[in-house]
Order: C-alpha cells, then sequence, then structure tokens
C-alpha cells in the first residue's frame, strides 16, 4: 500500500504566527516561575527549616481523645428527674506513651490499692485493642487517689484520668428492674449492627429502658484533638468538639406512687402494678427486691453477681412481666364474666356450698371449710366461694373459659416496651394435646375456674384485664414512656394510648362484675376489707394461689410451712368505683392470703394517689384495720 500523503500544511499569517509565539513565551514563563516557587518552597521546609520539622515530627504527634457525651435524663411523669449524670473519673494508661511500661503500673497499683496482678489482667484484656486506644484500669477514683495522682503525674508518662458522665441515681434503687442499668459495652455487642458507632470502653444501657431506648439517651460525642510529646505528656488543645447530650425520657411513672408501693412492699418478694385504666399509661411498676444499681456502675464483682444468683427471693428477675404464677382466686373475674355473657348463669342463679363438691372420684375443697352455704353471683364473688365457681366452671367448659382470658389479655405478652416478658398461660382442649399429647379431662376445668391448674399469668396482665373490666372494655396496650424531649426542650416524639380492641362480655355483664368488686372491699362478708378507705370507693378481687398440693401442707400452721411451699398473695382493684381512674394490682410472693398480704399494700398506694390528687398531705403507709380470720384467708 502506498503511504498517506501528509496534510496539506496551510500558509500561516504572520500575525497569527506572532501571537502564537507570544502565547508560548507566557506559558513558558509561568512554568519557570512555578518551578522556581516550588523549589524555593522545598529549599524552605527541607533546608531552611529541616531540623526544626524533623524535631518536631520526631517528638510531636496529635491525639484524638472522644468524650463522652452525657446521657439524657430520665424523668417521671411530672418532669421530676429521677436518672440525672455526675462527674465519673476514670484511671486509663496508654501504653505507646509510656517507655517503661512494668515501672508504670507498678507505681499506679501502689497509688490505687491494688494488686498488680489486677491491672494486668486489663491490660492484657485490651491486647487486641489498637495501641493508641488507652486502656482503663481502675472506675470512679475517689477523691483521693485522684489528687494522689495528678500529683504524681510527671512519674507516671501515659497515665491520665478520664472524667466521663456517669449516671446518678437520685432514688437510689428506685424502679430498678424498670430503668436498668449501663455497663461496658461486650465485644458481643461491637459485632452487632446497631452498636456500629461504639468503641471498645464506651458505656451502653444493658437493661429496661436504658437499654430500649439507648438511641435517644445516648447523645453524640465530641472529640478533643491533642497534641503530645513522645512521652505522651500533653503539649496542647489543637481542637475541641464539644459533645452533644442525649434526649430527655419522660416516663409515665409517678415517683410517689412508685415509691410508696416500693415501701410497702418493704423487702417481700413481689410485685405491684399501677395502671391508668383510661389509657394503659403505667403509673408504677415496682418488682421486689430490687437491684442495687450502684453494683452495675463500671461492671459488677463475680461475688455480687453470685449473690444474686443465689438469693432465694430472686432479685434478677423482673416479677412485674417475667414472673408467672397461677392467679387463684383473682381468675373467677374471668370465669364469671364468661358465665354472665355466655348466659350460663344470671345474676340470681344459686348454688350451695357445703364446703367441697365431689366430681369423679375427687373432692373439691372451698378455702372456707365450713361452706357458704346458698350464695348467688354476687355473693359468690364478694366472699370468693370456690364451689360455686367450680359448678359454673363446669357448665361452661374449658374453652369458653380460656375464650374470654384470651380475650382479656391473660396468657400472652402485653406488648409492653420491655424485654423478656413472659406470656404465661391459658390452657384449653387444644393447648392440652398440643403441649401434652393427652386429651383434657372434666376435673381440670374445676381447678381452672378457679385459677390454679395450668393457668399462668404476669401481674402486669392482671393489672391491665382489671383496667378493662372497669373502664368500659378497652384493653390498652401497657405503656411506660409518655414524651422524648431534645436537650433543648422540644418534643422529639410522643406516646399516645394503644387500644388492642374491645373484650368479650356486654356491657351490662361488666357492670355486674364491678359492682360486686366493689362489694369485695366494702360489703359484710367481703375478703378485702383492709383495703377500704374513708372517703375512696375501691373495688378488687382478693387471690390465694397454691403453689403446692394441700397434701404437702395438711396439718401444718401457717408458720410451720416452709416459705417456698406457702401461698401466693394476690389482690387486683380500682378506684375510685364511681368513674375508676386507676388499677392497681399486687402480689407478694408465699404472702399466704390476697386480703391480709397483698391488700394493705394495694390501699397504701390507692391512699397516697388520692392525697396527691386531692392536694392533702400524708404519711406514705398506714396501719390498716385489722381482719377476723375469715376475712384473712383468702
Amino acid at each position: 500500500m502506498p503511504p498517506r500523503p501528509l496534510a496539506k500544511i496551510n500558509k500561516i499569517d504572520p500575525a497569527e504566527l506572532k501571537m502564537l509565539k507570544k502565547r508560548i513565551d507566557i506559558a513558558m514563563v509561568l512554568i519557570i516561575l512555578s518551578a522556581a516557587l516550588l523549589i524555593t518552597r522545598l529549599w524552605y521546609l527541607q533546608i531552611y527549616r529541616g531540623d526544626e520539622y524533623a524535631k518536631l515530627s520526631e517528638m510531636n504527634r496529635i491525639r484524638i481523645q472522644d468524650i463522652a457525651a452525657p446521657r439524657g435524663n430520665i424523668l417521671d411523669r411530672t418532669g421530676q428527674p429521677i436518672i440525672t449524670n455526675r462527674p465519673r473519673f476514670n484511671v486509663v494508661w496508654s501504653r505507646e506513651d509510656a517507655p517503661n511500661p512494668d515501672e508504670v503500673i507498678k507505681d499506679l497499683a501502689r497509688i490505687l490499692h491494688e494488686d498488680i496482678s489486677v491491672l494486668l489482667d486489663r491490660i492484657r484484656a485490651a491486647t487486641e485493642n489498637p495501641r493508641y486506644m488507652p486502656t482503663r484500669l481502675k472506675e470512679d477514683i475517689d477523691w483521693e487517689t485522684l489528687a494522689a495522682i495528678e500529683n504524681k503525674h510527671l512519674s507516671l508518662p501515659g497515665v491520665r484520668i478520664e472524667v466521663i458522665p456517669s449516671r446518678d441515681y437520685l432514688y437510689g434503687d428506685f424502679a430498678s428492674h424498670l430503668v436498668g442499668y449501663l455497663a461496658e459495652i461486650s465485644p458481643r455487642e461491637l459485632t452487632e449492627k446497631r452498636y456500629a458507632s461504639y468503641q471498645s470502653g464506651d458505656q451502653v444501657g444493658k437493661q429496661g429502658v436504658e437499654k430500649i431506648f439507648e438511641k435517644y439517651l445516648k447523645g453524640e460525642k465530641g472529640r478533643n484533638y491533642l497534641e503530645v510529646d513522645v512521652h505522651g505528656f500533653e503539649q496542647r488543645q489543637m481542637q475541641l468538639q464539644e459533645p452533644f447530650p442525649g434526649n430527655d425520657l419522660h416516663l409515665t411513672l409517678d415517683i410517689e406512687l412508685q415509691r410508696v408501693a416500693e415501701e410497702a412492699m418493704d423487702g417481700r418478694a413481689g410485685a405491684v402494678v399501677v395502671m391508668d385504666v383510661n389509657t394503659g399509661n403505667l403509673l408504677a411498676m415496682c418488682s421486689s427486691p430490687p437491684l442495687h444499681l450502684q453494683e452495675f456502675v463500671g461492671g459488677i464483682s463475680q461475688t455480687a453477681w453470685n449473690r444474686l444468683l443465689d438469693d432465694p427471693l430472686n432479685p434478677l428477675l423482673d416479677k412485674t412481666i417475667q414472673g408467672q404464677y397461677p392467679p387463684g382466686s383473682v381468675f373467677k373475674i374471668v370465669t364469671a364474666l364468661a358465665a354472665i355473657s355466655e348466659g350460663i348463669i344470671t345474676p340470681d342463679a344459686t348454688y350451695f356450698c357445703g364446703g367441697s363438691l365431689n366430681f369423679g372420684n375427687r373432692r373439691y375443697g372451698c378455702w372456707k371449710k365450713g361452706g357458704h352455704g346458698t350464695v348467688d353471683f354476687q355473693r359468690a364473688l364478694i366472699e370468693s366461694c370456690d364451689v360455686y365457681f367450680y359448678s359454673v366452671g363446669m357448665r361452661l367448659g374449658v374453652d369458653k373459659i380460656a375464650k374470654y382470658a384470651t380475650s382479656l389479655g391473660l396468657g400472652k405478652k402485653t406488648g409492653i416496651e420491655l424485654e423478656h416478658e413472659k406470656g404465661g398461660i391459658i390452657p384449653s382442649m387444644e393447648w392440652k394435646q398440643q403441649r401434652y399429647k393427652e386429651k383434657w379431662q372434666d376435673g381440670e376445668t374445676l381447678s381452672v375456674a378457679i385459677g390454679q391448674g395450668y393457668v399462668l399469668t404476669t401481674p402486669l396482665q392482671l393489672c391491665r384485664m382489671t383496667a378493662a373490666v372497669v373502664n368500659g372494655g378497652t384493653l390498652y396496650r401497657p405503656q411506660l414512656v409518655q414524651s422524648i424531649t431534645a436537650p433543648d426542650g422540644r418534643t422529639l416524639k410522643t406516646f399516645t394510648p394503644i387500644s388492642e380492641g374491645k373484650i368479650l362480655g356486654s356491657a351490662h355483664s361488666l357492670a355486674l362484675i364491678k359492682e360486686a368488686l366493689v362489694g369485695v372491699v366494702n360489703s359484710p362478708g367481703g375478703t378485702a376489707k383492709a383495703v377500704k378507705l374513708p372517703d375512696v370507693l375501691i373495688g378488687g378481687k382478693t387471690g390465694t394461689a397454691q403453689v403446692v398440693r394441700l397434701a404437702q401442707v395438711e396439718g401444718m400452721s401457717e408458720k410451720a410451712i416452709p416459705y417456698k411451699y406457702r401461698d401466693h398473695a394476690w389482690f387486683t382493684s380500682f378506684a375510685p368505683a364511681e368513674k375508676p381512674e386507676i388499677a392497681v394490682t399486687v402480689l407478694v410472693e408465699h404472702g399466704q392470703h390476697g386480703g391480709s398480704a397483698a391488700g394493705p399494700i394495694a390501699r397504701a398506694v390507692y391512699k397516697r394517689y388520692f392525697e396527691l390528687k386531692n392536694g392533702t398531705p400524708g404519711d406514705a403507709v398506714e396501719t390498716p384495720p385489722s381482719l377476723t380470720k375469715d376475712e384473712k384467708e383468702e
């Protein structure tokens, strides 16, 4: 192939050529000037100030310290703070800044009054962390130790005091199961997506609302940019980014009601739940005995943890939502509602109680050994006649009882925003077949009708049930938080009542039950006389739930029965009866009698509630009226 001819060169205009040369000259000058400037700058940095910068690069580095943000406050429904923050002084050590770490740790152990092996264990546990990340050697030191370290800081390179905000529990162990606690984030948690922005050593909510609302409470870290020398000593602060505080959590709890409930429990194992019947808001949630929150600050010791595990009163269990107990005679509310609503009985229908009922080859006893005689619907509830409800339960059948119990929210989780809630059990024929592969026995229905047998509920479930029965039939989801506000006071989120539908039963049926429950507290023969207040009409139902078969404690006096075999005591209630506002449910583990053990605790809560409402002062707890033997029984 012949070579391709070169493109024809057009004749160039001399003026145009002159302009082109001029531009090339200008470009060359610019290039030469730029090169000269660059060379001059390099000479200045490398030659003229080279020694100075070399020394600085060798002797100084920039350290970036994270500054923990103050967590949001936790307040009650009236805005009173329950938990705020206080400064906590921790001793931390940066190994990269300690030229002679063995001597430093030895000196530090003497100042901290710690065995050197304890400090070395902490250092070994942090070997996987980046070298620039300080290791926390001791937390929450006192002022004396702080002063000792500051006085010797020149001989302790790499050691510094970390000041971080820490939880200040203004009321001690107040509502401890509900509010929860903080602890250092674990290696497992650091792998979870929701903790992607956290670092080793950060504090994180481990339980209760501290954990559930972590993202609102935690705030945003600040940063401190420091210039440090080769020994780790700070030279100057280069930049400071202030942390941003977390948001405040406004609970539905009432400080006064919670305090009264906890004082009235007086260390006994059990639970108290107080609910606004018209919203589902929880005004008090007391699980007793409480957790000692201060023990968890900085990490609970193995000794303290073992003590909690071995405690027979089981303080680690939140009994309000995790404790599952037979409800005993409190469950007669369910059986009564089912029987009236299904037309099994009328208010005037009577049964005779001679103290027991024979069914099959077994005798089913009433709590009142001498019997109640002939009782109608009202009196059966007021005096809690077991034989009446055995008879009604037989006619209903277990499946109808289960249908109404489920409608009342029993045997399933309530949906409260707390972890590890238990659902309880409401048995039916199908349930037993699936669970045990066995056919339901008719005799088992008698036990279910009075809240025994397989039936298990939580205190929160029973309080919600009571609220629904007296508020016109609306089952509300229990709520703990009413709003979240920013540090500047802006409302970020509000929580409105959540209705989960209407319960079974007509308004007439509910009115009949409500009337009978008022009689339980205020009528002759009622089993809750101890709860009565002079100026407030209270309604309620007592319950005594067997823990073991009667045969195991037959013939033993109450005091002789071992604690773990004693019956649980229940009382669920509402007030004022004319237009109910709150429901109070009390469980005293192994308290034996609902009227005498659980009732006075509910009475103390009502007394304080109406004192607060009416603006009248009063003592938290007062002595309830004395009871007769029969009134104590149930």
